[in-house]
């Protein structure tokens, strides 16, 4: 890690701590010697590992459990399996505790078997179980009591693999056992519970097997009885709608009866399902109604609604849709969908201008103030209040927005607004209603000077990372950063290792995963290098170049990067799309004429400068073919022009967010404005660096340039 990449994450005192590091690395070469017996061990020449080993536990005290580990692994491998167990002991003494825990305790349990010692492999197992990754845990017991003699315990362990983690390479070694155990103990085989062989077969259909999940749930029928047995008979059908056997899945459920309710609510589920895929609206109805008659509190109404509700709502389709909505919110207030419901139905009234709107937005705050729509309908109770010249209840709002939801898309426009606003002061009542409204409690700042733990955490895996086992140094923050109480200082080491190591596409991710609710951070709030680590500029000078020669803001096309690829230029989707920028293969021929790209080939698009290229030229397209609606321009990058001309015909919106806000397809939606917020924060991020602003030589590309007042223009006039 550069010093300069250190001070801008954690401060100068951290650059000493490297330097401190590194120093005692370079005395004695310790780091050196372990990183050659860490190359013996891989290499298998184990006489050779322990003997430079030994003398490490006392020379690397703070990396006694890693040491501890190779030579253990080593003596393994020498077959000196006695002495294993004692071996690893620095492993479990370790302060933090040792993220190796796991391993040492499954290649103690193999050493204790090996040794003959089986009551010592269980025991072990047994008070470490909660340490072992599944199902490779619950394999090693049944193994340990096999070779104790006890043949059932085993086989419950088996069953556990083989049932609970179908996909998993264990289950295929647990089937086995537990055939040769089925037959070896008879009547005495512990019997496998229903809802264990029904889960089975589950599993199987959510993780893409339908087909062989419908082989199991055929041979599970006649084992089952009751609701298990109703269950899995509906999943037959389930198993044929997802093979896209519409009509057989159609008939069979049709003539399916069940007594189970739960099972009849499912099937009627799927019933509705295939209808609608078999286009009868009619029985799409009627199902409905059954639903509500039959199961009125049934999960599969519940999802009923939503899939009924959905086909109107992308026909735009308001009179059809409101009602189902309604009955969703109204029929399942706690369940988690009951907030986007509600919001179908107050986003209908604002669009279409109902003078009930302003007390729709307000019931969704109380009723859902955890909704994911909480900022939008905050932000549109401001642009109500302002269309009523009320600016100081229009400031409150903002201001709410600008304080709880600092990084999201409707924090930028009410920032905006603010600035337009001037020095009015906020309404009180807009307080006293806030008050009302149970907001999430989320943290605002986060302590980035590292703690004791934290601290050793660091040093362990600059220690490592010194040494060359850049696995292992990741493994010791990522250990820290998901056990432990400052997961956004790991994380940010962990990022800064990975995006030398591996690219900046590992180290955003592993922001993203263990410090999460980074979005709520104000900006000044984290270090700018834990900013620049969670948007990161890469390929910056063609980035801009291709940028800067379609006359596109570089700000806008690193934000779309980062939500289509997240900058990884091998990415590749479930689509066929390929590269930075996730271009199809066919469009990229056809883009490569038209830009007179010599020796096109698919493989090109995963270079970067190649991607850049295309997708930058191909976003200028789009936007020529829209005007310059950059909200459009996006929604059509999503999801295809065809789309999106159709639903810019849907309203006469008054402002780009009422678009964004009407767009059905709720991946488009969000997708919209994750990129338009991923440009503010790359403004403000590289506010201090102006290389990549906008500030061409030519007058034309200057026009067609994208500056943050018109990306997120909130004025009151119609998207052309």
């Amino acid at each position: 890690m550069s010093n300069s990449i250190l001070t801008k994450v954690f401060g100068i005192a951290a650059v000493g701590a490297v330097a401190a590091v590194l120093s005692f690395a370079a005395v004695g070469d310790p780091l050196g010697d372990l990183k050659s017996a860490a190359a013996a061990v891989d290499s298998k020449h184990y006489a050779a590992a322990i003997e430079q080993l030994k003398p490490l536990l006392k020379r690397l005290p703070k990396l006694a459990d890693y040491t501890a580990w190779f030579l253990a692994t080593a003596e393994f491998g020498v077959q000196d399996y006695a002495v294993v167990p004692a071996a690893l002991d620095p492993v479990w003494r370790q302060q933090p505790p040792s993220p190796l825990a796991a391993r040492a305790t499954l290649l103690a349990v193999q050493a204790f078997e090996r040794s003959g010692d089986n009551d010592s492999a269980t025991g072990l197992l047994r008070k470490n179980y909660a340490l072992l990754p599944q199902p490779q845990g619950d394999l090693a017991m049944a193994v340990a009591f096999s070779a104790a003699g006890d043949d059932v315990s085993a086989a419950v362990y088996y069953q556990r693999v083989y049932y609970g983690y179908p996909a998993s390479a264990e289950a295929a070694q647990a089937e086995t056992a537990s055939t040769r155990l089925r037959a070896q103990l008879g009547d005495r085989y512990p019997p496998v519970m229903p809802d264990a062989m029904l889960g089975r077969a589950v599993k199987l259909l959510d993780n893409g097997q339908a087909a062989r999940g419908r082989k199991e749930l055929e041979a599970l029928v006649p084992q089952l009885t009751g609701a298990e047995r109703d269950a899995a008979l509906v999943r037959i059908g389930v198993a044929d709608y997802i093979l896209n056997r519409t009509s057989v899945a159609h008939r069979y459920l049709a003539q399916l009866e069940v007594s189970s309710p739960d099972a009849d609510a499912e099937r009627l589920h799927y019933l509705l399902q295939c209808a609608r895929r078999l286009k009868n609206q009619d029985e799409v109805n009627q199902t409905l109604d059954r639903l509500a008659r039959l199961y009125p509190n049934s999960k599969w109404r519940l999802e009923s609604l939503r899939a009924s509700a959905s086909h109107y709502l992308v026909e735009n389709q308001l009179e059809a849709y409101e009602p189902i909505y309604r009955a969703c919110y109204e029929s399942f207030p706690k369940d988690p969908l009951a907030a986007d419901c509600h919001w179908k139905v107050a986003w209908g009234h604002y669009l279409r201008r109902q003078t009930d709107a302003a007390d729709l937005l307000r019931a969704h705050l109380r009723m859902f103030p955890a909704s994911e729509d909480a900022s939008t309908a905050l932000y549109f109770l401001g642009r109500l209040a302002e269309g009523s010249q009320d600016s100081s209840t229009a400031r409150g709002f903002y201001e709410e927005i600008a304080r709880e939801y600092p990084n999201q898309y409707y924090a930028v426009l009410a920032r905006e607004r603010l600035t337009q606003m001037g020095a009015v002061k906020p309404a009180p009542a807009v307080a006293e209603f806030l008050r009302t409204v149970a907001f999430p409690q989320r943290a605002r700042t986060n302590d980035f000077e590292p703690v004791a733990t934290a601290r050793a955490r660091i040093d362990r895996a600059r220690m490592l990372a010194s040494a060359g086992l850049d696995d292992l140094a990741e493994g010791e923050l990522r250990y820290g950063a998901q056990n432990e109480d400052q997961p956004q200082v790991l994380a940010a080491e962990l990022a800064s290792i990975s995006s030398r190591r591996e690219g900046p596409d590992q180290a955003m991710r592993y922001i993203k995963h263990y410090a999460g609710w980074y979005l709520y951070l104000p900006l000044d709030s984290a270090p700018p290098g834990f900013w620049k680590l969670a948007f990161p500029l890469p390929y910056r000078a063609d980035l801009e170049r291709y940028s800067k020669q379609y006359g596109l803001d570089p700000f806008l096309t690193a934000a779309l990067i980062r939500q289509e690829s997240e900058f990884d230029p091998k990415a590749l989707s479930r689509s066929n799309a390929r590269g930075l920028m996730q271009i199809m293969p066919a469009t990229g021929r056809e883009l490569s004429h038209r830009v007179n790209l010599k020796t096109y080939s698919t493989a090109r698009l995963y270079q970067p400068v190649v991607s850049l290229q295309l997708g930058t030229y191909y976003l200028k397209t789009i936007s020529d073919n829209l005007k310059g609606n950059w909200e459009a321009t996006l929604a059509a990058y999503n999801a295809g022009l065809s789309h999106v001309h159709a639903w810019m015909s849907w309203g006469e919106f008054r402002e780009p967010a009422e678009f964004i806000e009407t767009v059905p397809f709720e991946q488009t939606r969000n997708y919209i404005k994750i990129v338009l917020r991923n440009a503010d924060m790359y403004r403000r991020i590289y506010a201090a660096d102006r290389r990549a602003s906008v500030s061409y030589s030519d007058e034309p590309q200057r026009r067609e340039a994208i500056p943050p007042a018109v990306l997120h223009s909130p004025s009151p006039v119609p998207i052309p």
